[in-house]
C-alpha cells in the first residue's frame, strides 16, 4: 500500500460518515424538534441551531476495523476538546451544549466513560482529565492538554457539564439499515431501495450545498416535506424521475446523438442549436428513464405504448390542422416555418401525460423525439418524403435506443 494511502481514505470515510450520519440525526431527532434546524461545517462537523444561533455541537468521529477504546489520553478526545476550547465559548456555562459522537467505546473508569449520559460524573471527569493533560506525552495532543490546564478547575467543570459522550455510535456502514429503519413507516410497498437511494441522493445535494456555501441549514420541516414528495410519486397515479438533468453530460450526448433521425427531422424546421440541444438531452433523458422504470418495475411496456399512441394521437390533429391551414399553395418558407410553429406547440403541451401526477416534462417531448427518430412523426410538412431520401442516402435506421 503506497504511504498515505490508508489515512487518505480514513479521513475519506470520516467526511463521508459525518455528512451521513448527520441526515440520521436530522431523522432521530427532527420530531422533537420541529422548529430547529441542522447544519454541516458551519458552526462544527454539524450543529443544531435555533433562531440562527447554535443550540447543539456535535463533533463526529468514525473508526475503521474492529471497536476501538476510547481513553483519556486519546488524540479523538483531545482534539475534540480542542475545538471547543477555540470556538465553543467555552466558560459559558449557558453556552450550547457539546456532543462527541464516535464509533469508539468509552473505556470503563475514563473521563469518557464517566461523561455519557448514563453515567454522568463531571467532577470526576475533570479529575481524570488533568491527570491525563499532566502525565500524557502525546505530541499530537500538547497544545490541547496545555489549554485544558490553563483553565481554571471552575472553569474546566463548566466545560465539561455541557460535554456529552455518545459513544459505540453506528459506523458509516450501518447507515443505510439506521436510515431504512427510521423511515419504515413511510416506505412504499414496492421499490424501497430505489426509495432510500433517492433520498441519499437528495441528501448528498444538500450536503454539498452547506459545504459550498449555497445553504446554511436544513429545518425539520423541509426534511419532512421532501420525504414525503418523494415517497408520492411512487404512488400509483406518480413516477419517480431518476435520471435527473445533472445527471447527463450534455456534450458526450449531443455528440452521440448529433445525426439522429429526429435531430434531421429538427432541422428541417430550422430549430435553433440551443433548442436541439436541449431536444437531444430531452430524448437521451426519456430513453434512459423509461428503461429504468422497467427496469425497477415501475411501469410496464404496455403502458409506455398507451403513452406513446395518446402522443401520436395528439400529433396526429395538429399535424392535420398544420396542413389544413398551409393549403396547396404553401412555399418552402411558410412550410418552415409552420413545421416549427408545431414543434414548439407539441414541445410545451402538457395535455399527454404517462401518468396522471407525473408532470416532469422532459419526459413527453423526449419520448415526441423518440416517435420522430422511429420516422412515426415529423414536423415539417413533408417530412414522410424526406425521411425516404435521408434513408435512401444512409444506413437504414436502426431501432430506438431502449424502451
Amino acid at each position: 500500500m503506497p504511504a498515505g494511502q490508508h489515512d487518505a481514505s480514513a479521513s475519506a470515510i470520516g467526511y463521508l460518515y459525518q455528512v451521513n450520519w448527520c441526515l440520521i440525526e436530522l431523522l432521530q431527532r427532527a420530531p422533537d424538534r420541529p422548529d430547529q434546524a441542522i447544519s454541516i461545517e458551519t458552526h462544527d462537523d454539524v450543529a443544531w441551531e435555533q433562531a440562527g444561533s447554535p443550540v447543539e455541537l456535535l463533533q463526529a468521529k468514525h473508526h475503521i476495523g474492529a471497536a476501538t477504546s476510547l481513553g483519556d489520553k486519546d488524540v479523538d478526545l483531545w482534539k475534540t476538546l480542542m475545538v471547543w476550547m477555540n470556538t465553543a465559548q467555552p466558560t459559558d456555562p449557558q453556552g450550547p451544549a457539546l456532543i462527541l459522537v464516535t464509533t469508539a467505546v468509552a473505556a470503563a473508569g475514563t473521563a469518557a466513560h464517566v461523561l455519557r449520559r448514563d453515567s454522568r460524573n463531571t467532577q470526576a471527569a475533570v479529575i481524570k482529565l488533568n491527570d491525563a493533560a499532566r502525565t500524557s506525552k502525546n505530541k499530537i495532543t500538547e497544545n490541547a492538554r496545555t489549554r485544558f490546564l490553563s483553565f481554571t478547575e471552575a472553569e474546566q467543570q463548566i466545560l465539561l457539564n455541557r460535554v456529552t459522550v455518545a459513544d459505540g455510535a453506528l459506523g458509516v456502514d450501518d447507515l443505510d439499515d439506521k436510515l431504512r429503519k427510521l423511515l419504515w413507516a413511510a416506505l412504499p410497498n414496492a421499490n424501497q431501495d430505489l426509495y432510500l437511494s433517492m433520498v441519499w441522493k437528495w441528501w448528498a445535494g444538500v450536503a454539498l450545498d452547506m459545504l459550498r456555501g449555497r445553504r446554511r441549514m436544513v429545518g425539520a420541516g423541509e426534511a419532512q416535506a421532501m420525504l414525503s414528495h418523494l415517497r408520492d410519486q411512487f404512488s400509483e397515479d406518480n413516477l419517480p424521475t431518476t435520471v435527473e438533468l445533472a445527471d447527463v453530460d450534455e456534450n458526450h450526448v449531443v455528440a452521440l446523438h448529433a445525426d439522429s433521425v429526429f435531430v434531421h427531422q429538427m432541422r428541417w424546421v430550422a430549430c435553433n442549436e440551443v433548442n436541439l440541444r436541449k431536444a437531444i438531452v430531452d430524448y437521451y433523458r426519456a430513453v434512459t428513464q423509461a428503461t429504468k422504470w422497467i427496469t425497477e418495475d415501475l411501469i410496464g411496456l404496455h403502458e409506455l405504448e398507451k403513452f406513446e399512441d395518446n402522443l401520436r394521437d395528439e400529433w396526429d390533429r395538429a399535424f392535420a390542422d398544420m396542413i389544413e391551414d398551409l393549403g396547396l399553395d404553401a412555399d418552402e418558407d411558410a412550410k418552415i416555418a409552420a413545421g416549427k410553429a408545431l414543434l414548439r406547440t407539441l414541445r410545451d403541451s402538457t395535455s399527454v401525460n404517462v401518468r396522471p401526477l407525473y408532470n416532469d416534462a422532459f419526459f413527453a417531448r423526449g419520448r415526441r423525439h423518440v416517435l420522430a427518430e422511429n420516422q412515426v412523426i415529423g414536423w415539417h410538412p413533408d417530412f414522410q418524403a424526406r425521411l425516404e431520401e435521408l434513408l435512401s442516402v444512409s444506413a437504414p435506421a436502426g431501432a430506438p435506443e431502449g424502451p
